[in-house]
């Protein structure tokens, strides 16, 4: 695994989870349609990105190593956040109230830890 697009991708989710906490305390909905709200649409696009990075490459190395570990799992760790965070972002931006941006922080947070769940499995201590 690439240890600097890990934490790159474990600060950008950290940032948007407290962006999407400052809407909820301002009690502003997701709508796309003020700077506030499209900043934090920006950075989840951004992780996205990041994280289809981070599945390509890491099943990329999954193929061409002969280390002792379980490779459901670490599919399944890669796969995880990629599918969870854009479910989020579209759950987020129909909820019309303020929880729609709770549910954007939730998502987020849950990028961090599955990405040091990954790099703790791809270092065998999984």
């Amino acid at each position: 695994m690439i240890d600097s697009l890990s934490v790159a991708l474990t600060a950008v989710a950290l940032v948007a989870a407290a962006w999407s906490v400052l809407l909820v305390a301002l009690n502003k909905p997701l709508t796309l349609e003020t700077w506030l709200t499209l900043g934090v649409a920006g950075l989840v696009v951004l992780l996205e990105v990041g994280l289809l990075a981070q599945a390509a490459i890491g099943v990329a190395q999954l193929v061409g190593t002969d280390r002792e570990l379980s490779g459901p799992t670490f599919v399944g760790y890669l796969l995880g956040p990629v599918l969870v965070l854009p479910l989020a972002a579209l759950w987020a931006v129909a909820e019309r109230s303020r929880w729609g941006a709770s549910v954007l922080a939730v998502g987020c947070l849950s990028v961090p830890v599955m990405v040091l769940r990954l790099t703790q499995i791809w270092a065998g201590h999984g």
